[in-house]
């Protein structure tokens, strides 16, 4: 199966399952307060339903729009925009005819189920699968960073060993750290062996998003080369795979970024290189093409993650803790879709079955869906009519102030949410199809 179905099967289950759960969230407190839930539905059964079918009060059913699901509960304005219902005198089972505590319980009961489970996810995965971590031992040449991260004191060859006083389980998380959180001390073991403690600067995610380097820091490369281009100056003059670099025109050559530094954007120009092959060292003379190249490319090091078993009671606080920054990244890089940038990366579907393996993986299908769900909360929480957080806000407003808002006030902000959402759709997809296109 092509890895586009894959993705698409996984896309399909996990939003089955999230809704289906986010729904109940709405369905259960409603039920326990003894508020009627005329509806319960997977997708939208715009003009007709896949399945239905009436149990007691309720009809359950799966309608063939898969952009959501919903519970119709008796006496409440929402996306089925029922005001015959409305303009009829409030019974006592319906929504409208409860106390706003209870409305308000019955509005965030999606959002908490579907934080809960974001969080539950998390722990189960870490007891059944472990965490994998991958110390800065694990990479014996350091990390290269990139032009931003240089500016704020990183060099080639560093050796992250804190950041705030903190060991990093996985070293490659610099990267999200500093773009996402409030960072302040990095302490670095230099090339030389020297311990140095940076003091990061402020707005350096800032200046990662606007410059494009989310990712400032990789592995650094040792001079061996892994693959040569056909016909270039270096198959010419004989160069192998496996050979490694000593230096160039009498300067050594320490890391792969050494040969970039010597001879890129500097044009044609003449080549005395140092090789070692087979533990015997060879001079070559030759000259680079008129782009200051010689078309070799770098031998990438082998990254092997340890994988850490965790009992019940670690999987639970780790787990935690994983949900928790979780939920504080993808806040925290909210930021950024108000940025005409941003806005641009927005994703549709398509960008959330791509987060999906392309080949089955229950791991990184529970990682995902956990992802997913957490996303899905903080996004039905935002004070936006239509979505469960328009509904919180106009209940807080009511507990606060004692007034409920009217009616056609209430439809109108209905009306006005379920369209901007349909925009935001529109777009978040339209950006989809158009990376598919274009990029």
């Amino acid at each position: 199966m092509s890895p586009f179905f894959v993705k698409a099967i996984q896309l399909l289950m996990s939003l089955s399952f999230l809704i289906i759960l986010h729904e109940l969230g709405h369905f259960i407190p409603a039920r326990i307060f003894k508020t009627r839930v005329e509806k319960f539905f997977l997708f939208f059964d715009v003009k007709f339903a896949l399945f239905k079918k009436k149990i007691g009060e309720t009809t359950y059913g799966i309608g063939w729009l898969p952009l959501g699901g919903y519970v119709k509960i008796s006496g409440m304005i929402d996306e089925s925009m029922d005001t015959e219902q409305m303009n009829q005198p409030a019974q006592e089972w319906e929504f409208r005819s409860k106390p706003a505590w209870q409305r308000l319980i019955i509005m965030l009961g999606g959002v908490t189920v579907n934080l809960i489970l974001g969080f539950l996810i998390y722990m189960m995965i870490l007891f059944v699968w472990g965490k994998n971590t991958l110390y800065t031992e694990a990479l014996p040449l350091g990390l290269s960073p990139s032009p931003v991260a240089q500016d704020a004191g990183f060099e080639i060859g560093d050796q992250i060993i804190t950041v705030d006083g903190k060991t990093l389980d996985n070293v490659f998380e610099i990267n999200k750290l500093l773009f996402l959180r409030d960072v302040h001390q990095v302490t670095v073991k230099r090339s030389s062996g020297d311990f140095t403690t940076l003091e990061i600067p402020e707005g350096i995610g800032k200046k990662m998003f606007e410059s494009g380097e989310l990712m400032p820091f990789s592995p650094t490369l040792a001079p061996v080369l892994d693959s040569i281009i056909p016909n270039s100056p270096a198959a010419l003059i004989g160069l192998q795979s496996g050979d490694r670099l000593i230096s160039i025109n009498d300067e050594k050559i320490q890391y792969w970024n050494d040969l970039s530094a010597r001879i890129k954007g500097k044009g044609k120009q003449d080549i005395t290189m140092v090789i070692e092959r087979d533990r015997s060292r060879q001079t070559l003379q030759f000259s680079t093409d008129e782009e200051g190249t010689i078309g070799v490319y770098p031998k990438n090091p082998l990254i092997q993650f340890n994988n850490e078993k965790l009992s019940l009671s670690e999987s639970i606080i780790e787990g935690f803790d994983y949900g928790y920054w979780t939920l504080y990244d993808y806040v925290a890089q909210f930021q950024y879709i108000f940025t005409k940038k941003g806005a641009s990366q927005l994703g549709g579907f398509g960008a959330i079955g791509n987060m999906f393996p392309g080949t089955w993986d229950w791991k990184g299908f529970w990682a995902s869906t956990a992802l997913i769900s957490i996303i899905l909360a903080f996004m039905n929480i935002l004070p936006i009519p239509a979505l469960d957080g328009g509904h919180v806000m106009f209940l807080t407003y009511e507990i606060i102030t004692g007034r409920k808002p009217n009616d056609k006030f209430m439809e109108y902000a209905q009306m006005f949410g379920f369209f901007l959402l349909m925009a935001l759709v529109l777009y978040a997809n339209g950006n989809d199809l158009f990376r598919l296109l274009f990029d």
